[in-house]
Formats: structure tokens, C-alpha cells, sequence
């Protein structure tokens, strides 16, 4: 039988960031194992996250990151990703990280941003999303969305736990080592268990 790993060799994937800043590192580690794993992976970021400077590296240097890694230049904006849809350009989308305001958009369908246009034209196709969430109100104010997207067809979501239960009560990120399998899950139309942890 086949380990995770060696499932994910040939998979066309699309990766898209969000702006939870501190969470790059993991994002390109995560990268780093899919490429090596054999997949094809075409980089996504959205608006802020392409071009704001932060503590955690400045906007060049993050899509410089994924360009060396992935090989590919970063899709950012809306035109560059609506043609993934009506090309079916992958097998599977993966959002890491995802922040509050792309789940709340995209659970309600809004396409503003070039992340939310990105999953909503590869939706077209009926394949799976992967979701890794980074809040800071996945248990408030985003509560109502992480549950609204789990009951859609196509939305699967990487394990996740609270980070900092004293200083954030109300924060979950997912644990982005488990992506990988996430994505071997989807594929198969299931949710990886358990998803809390």
C-alpha cells in the first residue's frame, strides 16, 4: 500500500496564501515537502499577502520564497486566476493559511480577492478545497463560517487546535504538518479525523 507521500506524486496543486503573517514559515515548509513529493504546485497569494511588509519578511521576499520552491511565478490578482476553473488547471486547491476574512467570503460566495476567485473557479470542477485556518476568532466571530464551509460539498479542513489558549482563547491554527494527508483524504472524498485536536 502506498504511503501519503508517494500519493501525492504528479498531483497538479494550487497553494494559495493568505495574510496571517506568522504563519509563512509553516506555509513554505509545507511547500517545500509537496514539491519534493513529486506534486506540481502553481503559488497563489492574496492581495495583502502579496504586498505588505511585515515583522515575518517583506512582500518580495515571501513571493520570492514560493517562486524558488515552486518554480512557478505567483499568481496575485483576479485575471491571472479565473482561468483556472475553464482549464482545470488542479486536482486540488489548498488555502494555507486561511484567515478570517477569506472564509468569511468565501462562505457567502464573495470572488474579490484573487484567493477567492482562485477557489471559487477550481469549485467549477467538483474538486476538493483544503482548507488550513490561522484566526484569531476561529472560536467567535469566524465560528459560524468554519462551520458553514464544513457543511459544503468540496471543503475539507487540515486539523486544528487552539494556539495559545490563555493569551488567545479564541484562536485556531490548523496544524500544517498534516496538510499532506489532508490532501490524500480529499482526493478520496473524506474529512480527515479527527479534525480538532
Amino acid at each position: 500500500m502506498m504511503n501519503d507521500i508517494e500519493k501525492l506524486s504528479g498531483l497538479r496543486v494550487g497553494f494559495a496564501v493568505c495574510g496571517s503573517f506568522c504563519t509563512f514559515s509553516k506555509a513554505f515548509e509545507t511547500l517545500s515537502v509537496l514539491k519534493e513529493a513529486g506534486c506540481d504546485i502553481t503559488p497563489i497569494m492574496s492581495f495583502n499577502a502579496y504586498s505588505l511588509d511585515t515583522r515575518f519578511g517583506t512582500a518580495q521576499e515571501n513571493a520570492a520564497r514560493m517562486f524558488e520552491i515552486t518554480g512557478k511565478t505567483v499568481l496575485h490578482d483576479i485575471p491571472s486566476v479565473e482561468p483556472i476553473g475553464p482549464k482545470r488547471m488542479f486536482d486540488v486547491m489548498v488555502v494555507a493559511p486561511c484567515t478570517s476574512n477569506t472564509l468569511a467570503k468565501l462562505s457567502v460566495g464573495i470572488t474579490d480577492t484573487p484567493v477567492c476567485m482562485a477557489v471559487k473557479s477550481h469549485l467549477r470542477n467538483q474538486k476538493p478545497v483544503v482548507i488550513a485556518v490561522s484566526t484569531n476568532d476561529g472560536l467567535s466571530a469566524s465560528a459560524k463560517n468554519i462551520g458553514t464551509l464544513r457543511n459544503y460539498k468540496n471543503y475539507y479542513f487540515v486539523p486544528l487546535a487552539q494556539d495559545d489558549y490563555i493569551k488567545k482563547p479564541f484562536s485556531l491554527v490548523a496544524d500544517f504538518t498534516k496538510i499532506p494527508q489532508t490532501i490524500v483524504e480529499a482526493l478520496d472524498g473524506r474529512q480527515i479525523q479527527p479534525s480538532i485536536f
